[in-house]
């Protein structure tokens, strides 16, 4: 287990992330953030090339869970005046799987925060909050065991609160250390995308560094790129993790039209590469300090928006 409470400035930099595309309206706004997180941002000339396609901008909740755990209206009122739209929500929630609680509680004393996914709010306030401030929710992170077993409490909460997409921002380690986990893990994909289906929700996985390199002679990503049901399975893209796992997050949306549904955006001072197979948060934690606002670093994101943006529809929505 990493020490979290030497790492949690970082983390919250580390998911300072885009949803669907993000931008910041004010570049100047993120000064009222402070020390509390350091959001993604995209320069003006990049935002001029794509603003008559993107109407909507959105940020993961994790870049600034501070801040909203201590004043959730404020938080969201900043937001609103930064330019968001659109939220992803992170968890557990109470309805969350009580494991996955119990794991979140041995390190909130180090990260600071308790990792609510609303923030000491009913979902009703939250939604009243949001609503106020013509804001939406449009996905959620959860975790594996909530959604193989609470999938109806998430349905639920997706109908209190607007969102539609749920997905795992992890697989966790002991479920992919061989190729055969790999694919039984596609399998189980799809078996929670088909539950996700009934009750209204589209399930999303969000890829860290590992699964990008060669196993027994494929490449894991793919294999749950190709073994999952396109109209079950959705992908959500960290082109920061893509990139630092040795892989092009171009030829990924190239080669994948349409199946990544949601994309996080980060920059790169300079081009790392994890040292093992990206599978661990040492390794995580050792390529935070790379992270860079987007637009400052060494990735194509203006290309990665304009593919994004061709092959699927969102930059129309």
């Amino acid at each position: 287990m990493p020490d979290f409470g030497k790492v949690s400035k970082a983390t919250t930099r580390c998911c300072a992330l885009i949803y669907k595309y993000i931008i910041m309206k004010r570049r100047t706004a993120i000064e009222k953030i402070g020390t509390l997180a350091s959001a993604s941002l995209l320069p003006l000339d990049l935002i001029k090339d794509q603003s008559n396609r993107m109407k909507n901008i959105g940020i993961q909740l994790f870049s600034l869970p501070k801040l909203l755990e201590t004043d959730f209206r404020s938080g969201v009122d900043m937001l609103a005046q930064m330019g968001y739209t659109e939220l992803e929500f992170y968890g557990p929630f109470h309805f969350s799987a009580d494991a996955v609680k119990e794991r979140w509680k041995t390190i909130t004393p180090s990260l600071g925060f308790s990792g609510s996914g609303y923030f000491g709010q009913t979902a009703t306030k939250v939604k009243s909050i949001l609503d106020e401030y013509d804001i939406k929710a449009v996905a959620t992170h959860t975790d594996l065991e909530t959604l193989q077993t609470r999938m109806d409490h998430l349905g639920e909460a997706a109908d209190a609160l607007g969102f539609r997409y749920a997905g795992i921002a992890a697989i966790p380690e002991d479920k992919r250390q061989n190729l055969d986990a790999y694919k039984s893990m596609a399998d189980d994909f799809n078996k929670i995308g088909e539950q996700a289906k009934k009750v209204g929700l589209k399930f999303s996985y969000h890829n860290n560094g590992y699964g990008l390199k060669d196993m027994e002679g494929q490449t894991p990503l793919q294999v749950l790129l190709d073994r999952t049901d396109p109209e079950l399975v959705f992908f959500e893209m960290d082109i920061y993790w893509t990139a630092a796992g040795g892989a092009d997050p171009l030829a990924y949306l190239d080669a994948y039209p349409n199946r990544y549904q949601l994309l996080h955006i980060k920059d790169m001072k300079e081009n790392v590469s994890f040292d093992g197979d990206g599978g661990t948060p040492d390794q995580w934690i050792k390529l935070f300090p790379y992270m860079r606002t987007a637009g400052d670093g060494v990735l194509d994101i203006k290309a990665i928006i304009k593919k994004a943006c061709l092959e699927t529809n969102f930059c129309n929505v």
